[in-house]
């Protein structure tokens, strides 16, 4: 009795979870008069798929969708690699203050993003990057809190003798952090890669805030152009939207392995 109920709450917010996703789905492959009726229509006749093609040349998404891959992979690798050499120097250097800097690092996670946008609008103003994807790609460079904590944990417990036994060998720091560190760290890796990818791909309010022109829009920027002064094109909008959920649920279908493990593992040692 308490397994059967257990299972009818677990399916009944499975289904909750998923409802918007089905909805979203069905209101692009609807026809026009099916959207507007009244009571809703929960499967239309016939599923119009010409909507996805439709919405798509309604604007240049080809272009929205370069600039999206160009700022999504250069600011993971951007990411991965500076929240990675951090986290290997909190965890692997001792030096004066260490500790102390590692809590203030920890502290600016308490910084809202909106208090930030303005002093980050007048540096990059000031560097000339505003209407460019520079400003979406070059802070990945210098690291994330939240990341370098998870890495650093994830380091914490791969035991100190192995990078002695490197350095008996005649390796270096840069070297025991490359050909050791970094492939231990690969399921880490892969799950600070899945969130920020998520994070980049899904960002809005960064390209609203940097970019002017319609050439350098994002998919999500791009996305919003449907939506006018006096209309709003649904159907595009929910069949954009399918689209684009497309890439973030592949890379979590083949990364969820890594990505629990790297989960478990940052939370083992502290």
């Amino acid at each position: 009795m308490v397994r059967a109920l257990t299972y009818g709450v677990l399916i009944f917010l499975s289904a909750l979870f998923i409802m918007p996703f089905y909805w979203t789905f069905v209101t692009a492959v609807k026809s026009i008069p099916e959207l507007y009726q009244y009571p809703p229509v929960f499967w239309p006749n016939a599923l119009q798929w010409e909507n996805f093609a439709t919405a798509w040349f309604k604007q240049p998404f080809d272009i929205y969708l370069k600039n999206s891959l160009i700022v999504v992979v250069l600011s993971t690798f951007g990411q991965l690699l500076s929240s990675s050499l951090v986290a290997f120097g909190f965890a692997r250097f001792h030096f004066k203050g260490r500790d102390a800097i590692f809590i203030l690092l920890l502290s600016t996670m308490m910084i809202p993003w909106d208090v930030k946008m303005i002093p980050l609008y007048m540096e990059f103003n000031m560097l000339g990057w505003i209407n460019t994807l520079k400003p979406l790609i070059v802070p990945a460079y210098f690291a994330d809190a939240f990341f370098v904590f998870l890495l650093r944990q994830y380091i914490m417990t791969v035991p100190v003798e192995i990078d002695e036994a490197a350095r008996m060998d005649g390796a270096n720091s840069w070297q025991i952090y490359w050909r050791i560190h970094l492939p231990l760290m690969m399921p880490a890796l892969v799950l600070v890669g899945t969130f920020h990818f998520m994070n980049a791909w899904n960002d809005y309010l960064g390209p609203l805030i940097y970019l002017n022109d319609q050439s350098k829009y994002t998919l999500t920027l791009g996305l919003s152009m449907f939506k006018g002064l006096h209309e709003t094109d649904i159907t595009s909008i929910a069949a954009i939207t399918v689209i684009l959920c497309i890439p973030p649920l592949i890379l979590f279908f083949f990364a969820q392995r890594y990505i629990m493990n790297g989960a478990i593992g940052s939370s083992v040692k502290g």
